[in-house]
C-alpha cells in the first residue's frame, strides 16, 4: 500500500529522525548561543534585577554576530564539496 504515493514507514522513521537531529542542534546551538554571551556580556556579580544599558548593547552585539558566524560557517560547509 505504500507504492500510492505516501511515504514508507521506514521513510517516516527516517524524516522523524532527521526532524529530531535538527531540534537538538537548535537547542544545543541555543545554549551555546546564550551561555557564550552571558559569559561575555554580563558581570559576575549582580549589582540590578535588570540589565543595565551597556549589557544589553553587549547582548545585542554578540547575539548578532554569533547568528552572522553561524550562518556563515552552515554557507561554507553547504557549499563544500561532497566526498
Amino acid at each position: 500500500m505504500a507504492g500510492k504515493g505516501g511515504p514508507t514507514n521506514l521513510e517516516k522513521e527516517q524524516m522523524f529522525g532527521m526532524a529530531e537531529k535538527e531540534m537538538e542542534y537548535r537547542v544545543d546551538l541555543f545554549n551555546r548561543l546564550t551561555q557564550t554571551c552571558f559569559d561575555k556580556c554580563i558581570e559576575k556579580r549582580y549589582k540590578e534585577a535588570e540589565l543595565n544599558m551597556g549589557e544589553n548593547s553587549c547582548i545585542d552585539r554578540c547575539v548578532s554576530k554569533y547568528w552572522q558566524v553561524t550562518n556563515l560557517v552552515g554557507q561554507m560547509l553547504g557549499n563544500r564539496p561532497q566526498m
